[in-house]
């Protein structure tokens, strides 16, 4: 037999790299925007790193269950971040909005839905998509 007609032993045929998911795609990107908004507020330590993590391979396979659900991973991280920091430290992020009164922090809306923003209720206004948190406080914005 000729190998030439045997494309597994034809060297010119390279496979084609595996295309990433929409799931990894979405995991990704939610990790990314997260991890921007926590470095803007100085607070992308190891620790809170691994909150993030943690919430990504959680995300991953409520996603698996729920397809669907793919649209709403980024809003769906940063609420889960948001409240392992609450638990471990305190509130964040912190609403750059509001200058008098109690410290409070910002919320995700919609809790369940596409287009993340933080918004604070008490002023009643969006302060910046899940990932510009940074240039809405004066930090610097992602990069």
């Amino acid at each position: 037999m000729d190998p030439s007609h045997n494309p597994s032993h034809n060297p010119s045929h390279t496979p084609s790299p595996t295309p990433v998911s929409a799931l990894e795609q979405a995991l990704h990107a939610a990790r990314a925007l997260v991890l921007a908004d926590l470095a803007s507020g100085e607070v992308a330590a190891a620790d809170v790193v691994s909150m993030v993590e943690e919430s990504v391979t959680q995300r991953r396979w409520w996603v698996e269950q729920w397809p669907d659900g793919v649209t709403f991973v980024a809003g769906l991280v940063a609420q889960d971040v948001q409240d392992a920091l609450l638990e471990r430290y305190g509130r964040w992020p912190i609403c750059p909005v509001c200058g008098s009164g109690d410290p409070h922090a910002l919320e995700v809306e919609p809790e369940l839905g596409p287009d993340p923003h933080w918004v604070c209720h008490k002023a009643g206004v969006k302060v910046a998509a899940v990932g510009s948190l940074g240039a809405a406080s004066g930090g610097p914005g992602p990069s």
